[in-house]
């Protein structure tokens, strides 16, 4: 009942605001701006990166928005390191039944986020740590404390209860088919570092990881980070390893991969060592540094200015890449994330038309989000505003272009009372939700929101590559085919701005972003994590602050 109140209150506050809509044609406008040539697909640290954020300061300034830096600009600084292991990179794997020489792409994936021109690792021990999950609010924990300073910990993707059968204990206990943030390979990775391994390995399966080997290996050993502060500490070599190959090497182990998938699915499993297996590998890194730039605009709150709301986007898209089949070679990124970029815009534009709101309204423009969510990271690990103090985070991250929908996509089903706001706000306009299509793909990991998320900030994210949409003219089977041509083109030099695209649907959910976020701007409340989400217990530990 507590999150049907919460609502009621913000539905009050939110009557008070005069009304506004979104409006589609200014949004086409805005993607065919930064789908033009001068933009050269947005790629951050590039010319194209000069003139987008240049655009968008422009349009910040015009709206009227506050600037964040001291100089008046709307500026925050990302530096940037890019690493590039050679393409000859050879990882030697050590075993009883002699060496295994796996190369770059073939059998393995690897790359390094460190910012240093050379990764050397000398015969270090591999460990099996299951799903290398620990999750105090489910009570489980593959680690059982071992110590795996110097070693190479080995993963299987995705969660315990992925591959359950019915019956099994774990079956249910991570959300069944729904990926959780311990599922990601982000979290792995992380979690490796905390426990001071020297490198991570994931064993790739398509189903786990909802791609295939292609695509693991497509960035060709390439890899950014954030510069870390001194003691924020990065594994030195991280990837994946082939199915077969992983297989190939717990057989030399004298282990059965097949077996311990079964055994890392109880809550006493613990990590097994590949006995005789270390790995040695001796590369060159092409290591260089970038500066990019998030861009933020503030409107101050009349009465708890240090209470924020943020809306957000990410600018970057993939920048000038190989030709496709037409000889293209600029990747616009006109729906991921244009699209995003103009309802940002257009919120700004509404609230600005408004009078000033309660609480403060942030609205963020990202950089580096295709290369890892990296400018929101920035942001998260230096807030300009507190993040203890802020009361959610709303996500634009590709939006659909067909018209309007009879529903809104749910994107993380199950983790927040934002959910039951987004509901609530989409039965005014007569529509309904839909939960996304592909939960285990894990896609409310894998925007700028999560940044804040790992923070214990609530979220939501609107994502029309989460599922196809009830569209009102052609329905569910129209949805799907817009949805399947759109991922033709996803991260593709055709991902262009269309005159045949109908944005009205855009429009439509982005007003539901309005309506939320107006009424938390104008209320006392506080959305929370539910019962049993990962995040729950990082909110908890800033309650304090929140009045």
């Amino acid at each position: 009942m507590r999150s049907l109140a919460l609502f009621a209150l913000m539905s009050t506050a939110a009557s008070a605001q005069a009304p506004a809509q979104i409006n589609p044609a200014r949004m086409t406008g805005i993607v065919r701006e930064l789908t033009s040539a001068p933009y050269q697909g947005r790629g951050p640290g590039t010319p194209g990166e000069e003139r987008t954020i240049g655009y968008l300061a422009r349009e910040y300034r015009a709206l009227g928005l506050e600037p964040i830096s001291a100089d008046g600009s709307y500026f925050q600084s990302v530096p940037l390191v890019r690493t590039k292991l050679a393409p000859t990179t050879q990882v030697t794997i050590d075993t009883n039944a002699g060496p295994v020489a796996l190369t770059e792409g073939q059998g393995i994936y690897v790359n390094t986020v460190r910012d240093a021109d050379r990764v050397t690792i000398a015969k270090a021990p591999l460990v099996f740590v299951g799903y290398g999950v620990t999750a105090p609010e489910r009570a489980w924990d593959d680690f059982k404390g071992v110590d795996l300073k110097g070693k190479i910990a080995v993963f299987l993707v995705n969660d315990p209860d992925f591959e359950a059968a019915a019956g099994e204990a774990v079956a249910g206990k991570f959300g069944g088919r729904r990926m959780t943030y311990y599922g990601r390979w982000t979290y792995k990775y992380d979690e490796a570092a905390r426990r001071g391994a020297i490198g991570a390995l994931i064993v790739h399966d398509t189903a786990g990881a909802g791609y295939g080997w292609e695509t693991v290996r497509a960035p060709g050993g390439e890899n950014y980070d954030i510069v870390r502060q001194p003691g924020d500490y990065r594994v030195a070599l991280q990837g994946w390893l082939e199915g077969a190959a992983a297989t190939d090497l717990f057989k030399r182990s004298g282990l059965d991969l097949t077996a311990l998938r079964i055994a890392a699915r109880r809550d006493d499993f613990r990590p097994v060592p590949l006995p005789g297996a270390a790995l040695s590998v001796d590369a060159p890194v092409e290591l260089s540094h970038v500066e990019s730039h998030n861009v933020i605009g503030r409107i101050k709150g009349s009465g708890h200015p240090d209470e924020t709301i943020v809306y957000g986007a990410h600018w970057d898209a993939y920048g000038i890449g190989a030709p496709d089949a037409q000889g293209k070679t600029v990747r616009q990124g006109a729906g991921d994330d244009g699209t995003g970029v103009a309802g940002v815009l257009e919120l700004a534009r509404l609230f600005r038309a408004g009078p000033a709101p309660d609480r403060s309204v942030v609205f963020a423009l990202w950089t580096a989000e295709e290369r890892g969510l990296l400018g929101s990271e920035a942001y998260a690990a230096h807030p300009l505003f507190p993040v203890s103090e802020t009361v959610a985070v709303l996500t634009m991250d590709v939006l659909q272009t067909a018209g309007p929908a009879k529903d809104v996509v749910l994107v993380g089903n199950g983790q927040s009372e934002l959910e039951d706001m987004l509901a609530a706000a989409a039965a005014k306009q007569g529509r309904r939700i839909t939960p996304e299509a592909l939960p285990e793909r894990g896609l409310f990991y894998r925007a700028d929101h999560f940044s804040l998320v790992r923070r214990g900030v609530p979220a939501l994210l609107l994502m029309g590559m989460s599922g196809g949409h009830d569209l009102a003219k052609g329905g569910r089977k129209a949805g799907d085919k817009w949805l399947a041509d759109y991922m033709k083109c996803y991260h593709q030099p055709c991902d262009d701005w269309s005159p045949k695209w109908d944005l009205r649907g855009a429009a439509q959910d982005v007003q539901l972003f309005y309506d939320i976020g107006a009424s938390l701007a104008n209320s006392r409340a506080w959305p929370d994590w539910r019962e049993g989400s990962e995040f729950k217990a990082l909110r908890a530990k800033t309650a304090a602050a929140r009045r």
